[in-house]
């Protein structure tokens, strides 16, 4: 039977016309942290005879998506004609152009600053409460006494009443490349203070907030982790996709990856890091992932079963600190033991108990080394049965879905899945025993 599908002209052009608008991104929702976000808090603590003094902290109240180093960048743009006078805990990348003023020149003069954290060992007298790390902020889920950056700024030229100060305009951040959209300034109720004995409460004197949401569709083109599979059932290696995150272009793209049994693997390695020592730098693969997770269905008991699950570092030049894993699967709610990873259960729908979220204890494996023999990090599952849910058949078996840092990982197609050996050898004898049939009929017509 054939299908023919005809279109008017009209309906045609109508239908170039939608395809050439652009339709916002639904990347944005994440169904497994639909709550998360970086909310960035402006408190104004005091005024001064030209403008205010302000604490700007930024909370990561995201469940697994942190941000590493080099760490965040905040910028803005002055509703006036406002400049920084001094800061602490952070400090802008530019000061701009600051000629009409006499004496003491200020901070930065730019219409648009852009803020970065100060580094670790910063003298004392620069910081204040939660700076200085080098911009890297912990996940709420998986580190939340380090899931906040502040530093505090002194504005000029700006109001010096509530009435007359006029919060900033387009806020960008980036963390540390671009995929956050970040929301206007809305003005809220002043922040208030406890102090360390709780006998007394104080407040800002003005507090606005700003909500910055992350899209993965945003932060890169391509994916930059991938997802393998096996079972003890079946022989079958399922890789990562091909050319997952890009295809191997040595010939006319010396130096996108690196063979790891080259001789000169150490000089190319060194010279790359020159050139630019945050991009990566990938082992030569099929997949061309960073980040690959390997998912391998171990062992099968009478009420449990295992998995093993491997994480590998393809990229030379990155160490993963702070790494986590967040893994969807049903029968997370039957776990009953996990070898060498710290595990959360994720519960976005509350009385689904079927996502985990992993990462490495502290001082043994929550580093994940750079590509090596040392570049991997590795764990078991033991699953208990659920008679009603629980099958090898139909890759029930398999994840399904697996973040890396807060990215979404690219799965194999699930007609790739290790299947059953039965289940084939069904298939076979039920097709054998109807081709039987079908020769001994024709055979019987002669």
């Amino acid at each position: 039977m054939e299908f023919s599908f005809k279109f008017s002209t009209p309906t045609i052009l109508l239908l170039f016309l939608l395809s050439c608008f652009s339709f916002p991104s639904t990347e944005a929702y994440d169904a497994l942290d639909p709550n998360g976000n970086i909310t960035i808090k402006w408190d104004v603590i005091t005024w001064t005879p030209d403008g205010y003094v302000a604490v700007v902290t930024m909370f990561n109240f995201q469940q697994y998506r942190h941000i590493q180093a080099p760490g965040w960048t905040l910028g803005w743009t002055w509703a006036k004609k406002e400049v920084i006078w001094s800061m602490m805990g952070g400090q802008t990348t530019e000061q701009g152009d600051c000629s009409k003023y006499k004496g003491n020149a200020p901070h930065c003069c730019k219409k648009d600053p852009t803020v970065v954290d100060l580094l670790p060992g910063t003298p004392y007298n620069q910081q204040i409460a939660n700076c200085c790390k080098g911009g890297v902020i912990g996940s709420w889920g998986q580190d939340p006494t380090n899931a906040a950056s502040s530093f505090q700024v002194s504005v000029g030229a700006a109001g010096t009443t509530n009435k007359t100060v006029r919060v900033p305009r387009n806020f960008t951040l980036r963390a540390p490349g671009p995929g956050y959209t970040c929301g206007p300034a809305k003005i809220v109720k002043p922040t208030k203070y406890v102090s360390s004995d709780g006998r007394r409460v104080t407040q800002a004197m003005m507090t606005w907030n700003v909500t910055c949401t992350y899209s993965q569709f945003l932060a890169q083109k391509t994916p930059s982790c991938c997802v393998s599979l096996s079972s003890f059932y079946n022989d079958t290696i399922v890789p990562c996709p091909t050319c997952t995150c890009g295809c191997q272009n040595n010939a006319t793209d010396p130096g996108s990856c690196v063979n790891p049994d080259s001789p000169y693997l150490a000089s190319v390695v060194s010279q790359q890091e020159k050139s630019n020592k945050f991009a990566p730098l990938v082992q030569c693969t099929s997949h061309m992932c960073p980040i690959r997770v390997h998912w391998h269905v171990k062992q099968n008991y009478k009420d449990y079963w295992r998995v093993k699950v491997t994480i590998t570092n393809f990229n030379y030049r990155m160490n993963y600190t702070l790494w986590n894993l967040v893994i969807q699967h049903p029968n997370f709610d039957n776990l009953t033991q996990i070898f060498s990873f710290n595990y959360k259960p994720l519960n976005p729908y509350q009385d689904i108990n079927d996502t985990a979220m992993l990462w490495g204890v502290k001082y043994y494996n929550d580093l994940l080394m750079e590509a090596g023999p040392l570049g991997n990090a590795q764990s078991e599952f033991l699953f208990r049965k659920d008679k009603s849910t629980f099958t090898f058949e139909k890759g029930w078996a398999f994840p399904r879905r697996i973040y890396f840092n807060g990215d979404n990982c690219v799965m194999p197609p699930p007609d790739e899945y290790p299947y059953l050996p039965s289940a084939t050898t069904r298939k076979n004898v039920s097709f054998l025993q109807l081709l039987v049939a079908l020769l001994a009929l024709l055979f019987g017509c002669f």
